[in-house]
């Protein structure tokens, strides 16, 4: 399984503006995106993304309690968080919540490049 439909979760513009700016433009891929948490639920029903990255501080609800909410709509779902906040107890959380990866903010391309291919990689592989 490829990723086509990729969601994008964040409370500022701009970041989303920059995620955006960091996939690859060459596949081809269904971008949406979200401002907060609970938009982020309603989202992920209404799209079922491949991939979601999930800002962690955001208002209405945050990036941990969405992350919990999408792993019960979706056990399965691939979610990446982008944060700034890289302390190894947030790391640990996310990862515990359910989370595939955690990328720091700003978001380099390289770094978002590079967890796309992981991303692919191991959906190929859990097939």
């Amino acid at each position: 399984m490829m990723i086509k439909k990729i969601l994008i979760v964040d409370d500022s513009p701009f970041s989303i503006k920059i995620m955006k700016s960091c996939i690859p433009k060459d596949n081809d891929y269904e971008i949406h995106d979200a401002s907060d948490g609970r938009m982020a639920i309603e989202k992920y029903k209404e799209v079922r993304p491949d991939l979601t990255f999930l800002d962690l501080t955001m208002p209405v609800m945050n990036g941990y309690q969405a992350l919990e909410e999408i792993i019960k709509i979706d056990p399965r779902a691939m979610v990446i968080i982008v944060t700034a906040d890289v302390q190894i107890k947030a790391i640990e959380k996310a990862h515990e919540l359910g989370a595939f990866a955690v990328v720091k903010k700003p978001p380099a391309k390289e770094s978002i490049e590079q967890a796309l291919k992981e991303a692919n990689q191991y959906l190929m592989e859990r097939g």
